[in-house]
């Protein structure tokens, strides 16, 4: 049997490039497995029920290595358990080398093997890589003075006031949170930072 395997990062991500090559491998759609899902780890839905239904002899495509998984390590032990305990040849469509139907002398395993090691090496870098520049991105962003998450919710020029009434038992929390439109957490969380500015002034 002939399967291929497809993954995207996310559900905001098409897949449809990798599906028409499979299409043009003419693998049937009903074999084509697709995962909307990260590729740090395997514990992917579609990637189980595929490795659950692969049999000795079976051929197994993918796009390229990344779609496989990102995690070197990870992509090269999955790679032993398809091949060598279940029997099951993999043919990279990005990279004619990694196909294991070809060359299956100890040199053309060598080979594939090394470009594996490569491949896999590249794709986590590049994942570190992205990490990276993200959090260097995010802290001169921080250190230009962005602020990251929700804006800030306003509240109305006379909370204090309302804030006085209702430590006075004359406003109940409730109608100062529909006045307000503001969450409870919100509401304690200012009406902490009021009375901290209260005492300041005071």
């Amino acid at each position: 049997m002939i399967y291929g395997y497809v993954r995207v990062s996310s559900r905001e991500q098409h897949e449809d490039r990798q599906i028409l090559a499979m299409g043009e491998l003419r693998i049937p759609p009903s074999n084509v497995f697709a995962d909307k899902q990260s590729g740090k780890d395997f514990e992917r839905p579609a990637y189980k029920s595929l490795v659950e239904r692969l049999k000795n002899g079976d051929l197994l495509y993918i796009k390229s290595i990344d779609r496989l998984g990102r995690n070197y390590a990870d992509i090269q032990n999955q790679w032993r358990v398809l091949t060598k305990e279940k029997g099951v040849d993999i043919a990279v469509i990005d990279m004619p080398l990694l196909d294991t139907r070809l060359h299956k002398d100890l040199m053309g395993t060598f080979i594939a093997d090394l470009v594996l090691q490569i491949l896999s090496f590249v794709s986590q870098n590049e994942r570190d890589n992205i990490r990276q520049r993200q959090a260097e991105g995010i802290a001169a962003a921080k250190a230009r003075g962005v602020r990251f998450g929700r804006p800030t919710k306003p509240i109305p020029a006379n909370f204090a006031e309302l804030v006085r009434q209702y430590s006075a038992k004359q406003l109940s929390k409730t109608e100062i949170l529909k006045r307000c439109r503001i969450s409870q957490t919100t509401f304690y969380r200012r009406l902490s930072q009021c009375r901290i500015s209260q005492g300041k002034n005071s």
